[in-house]
């Protein structure tokens, strides 16, 4: 079987990531990658996450379209995952077109899927506030 990678934050679980997510698994076994929360304070700031990560990777592994989850805290710890699980593809939103996509040299092809408009966590963040 074809094995996937998706990594994210997943902090506030919506449409958008659900949708990226039955989209791996048309792919093959989908393992999920997860910031700590160190990683996530990191790159979004001190009012982030909302969950923890025990909460993100337990809301994670009931969806139907994940068969594993693993977390990481750096971005050496990211590609160590990436390479001790020895996907096939990585599978992430299309805003990272453009960007570095770590652990791109480990796999066949990087996928990038079509982020949906109007789903993102910090969009929902800023209309609660």
């Amino acid at each position: 079987m074809v094995r996937i990678w998706v990594n994210g934050t997943f902090d506030i679980i919506h449409r958008g990531h659900i949708e990226l997510l039955n989209y791996a698994s048309t792919y093959g076994i989908v393992r999920v990658g997860i910031d700590t929360d160190e990683r996530v304070k990191q790159f979004k700031g001190d009012s982030r996450p909302i969950n923890s990560l025990e909460e993100r990777e337990y809301l994670m592994g009931n969806i139907k379209s994940v068969d594993s989850v693993v977390s990481f805290g750096s971005d050496e710890e990211l590609e160590e995952r990436i390479r001790e699980w020895q996907p096939e593809y990585i599978i992430i939103g299309s805003d990272y077109k453009h960007k570095m996509v770590i652990g791109r040299h480990l796999v066949n092809d990087v996928i990038f899927f079509d982020r949906i408009e109007g789903y993102s966590s910090t969009e929902k963040m800023n209309k609660m506030r």
